[in-house]
């Protein structure tokens, strides 16, 4: 019997070191309630005055956060510069079109935290990521919801960790499964972090090939909407400049809501990986719950990015608070 304890508690430490997704009983809602008590309002307010400047501080936070959590987890690693030595995370090909606006929200919320000297090196930068992106989603129209916190920055940054960890414009359904469960996320939880695109913008070169030389025999691809489809040409000409970027949704770009599976109901998605939802049978039908259902899309999405939100937590010697969100202490 003994024994077979001693195997089980063998077994449970090894699921705890490899699990990616494992959540730590130290997050918690409150966590800076000692320490920091209006950690959630200081870094409210700090975002608030961003998104006055600009709305692209909305997606660009947004992505932040996705982009971070998908790679080594919740640990702000994808805010750390590259230097002589190393080559980040955010010099990652993948990484290269994260908006500059959700880095610097980041780096402001950090400054308003530490401008309190209780809160000063207190607060991590992982959690006022986790803050500032559950504020920009309610800023835009979207749900308000309380976030868990306690989460370390991480002590690793390196381009390299972010192969195959992040989905691509191009992706099926079986892909996108793949990469969320790899996070202990569901299909469900995928189609509804999904939706954040409903406030994204993209560049034109993304896309491209879905308007111009889809297929030898299709050179538009025909789940796109015709009229749609000539939209995007005239916004995104050939050889146009990659900078130019456009909203992924095409109607209420500046709204945190459900049209972004209305879109994809009439052919609007923006990527392969978004028109895919709706095209294959196995996840159309929670894109027509949706769609017809806001209430039920606001309680899913708050589900996944809390679940999102536990992904790779750093505790104890794993992590620590970082003095400048940028760089290693």
């Amino acid at each position: 019997m003994a024994s077979f304890r001693l195997i089980l508690v063998w077994s449970l430490s090894i699921c705890f070191c490899l699990c990616p997704h494992t959540t730590s009983a130290q997050l918690r809602q409150n966590y800076y309630a000692n320490v920091c008590p209006n950690v959630e309002s200081i870094v409210r307010n700090a975002v608030r005055q961003k998104f006055q400047q600009t709305f692209v501080t909305v997606p660009g936070t947004l992505r932040l956060f996705f982009h971070d959590c998908f790679v080594q987890g919740c640990d702000a690693s994808v805010i750390v510069a590259s230097t002589a030595n190393n080559k980040a995370e955010k010099d990652h090909p993948d990484n290269l079109s994260l908006a500059g606006d959700g880095f610097d929200t980041v780096i402001k919320a950090k400054a308003a935290v530490d401008a309190f000297p209780s809160c000063r090196n207190k607060v991590s930068c992982a959690d006022i990521l986790t803050m500032a992106t559950r504020d920009v989603v309610a800023l835009s129209g979207g749900p308000s919801y309380a976030v868990e916190l306690g989460r370390l920055d991480g002590l690793s940054s390196t381009a390299a960790s972010v192969n195959g960890r992040l989905p691509h414009p191009t992706d099926n359904l079986n892909q996108l499964n793949a990469l969320f469960a790899a996070n202990g996320l569901t299909q469900a939880d995928m189609i509804a972090l999904s939706a954040a695109h409903t406030v994204g913008f993209s560049h034109c070169d993304k896309f491209s090939s879905r308007i111009y030389n889809f297929s030898r025999g299709n050179t538009v691809d025909p789940t796109l909407n015709r009229n749609y489809a000539t939209q995007l040409q005239g916004m995104c000409p050939r050889n146009v400049d990659p900078r130019i970027a456009i909203n992924m949704d095409p109607n209420t770009p500046r709204t945190f809501d459900n049209m972004y599976y209305k879109n994809l109901q009439n052919g609007r998605g923006l990527f392969t990986s978004d028109q895919v939802l709706f095209t294959d049978p196995r996840s159309k039908p929670t894109v027509n719950a949706w769609a017809s259902n806001s209430p039920a899309f606001q309680r899913a999405f708050v589900s996944a990015m809390t679940k999102l939100g536990r992904v790779g937590v750093k505790t104890g010697r794993n992590g620590n608070i970082r003095r400048d969100c940028g760089a290693f202490n």
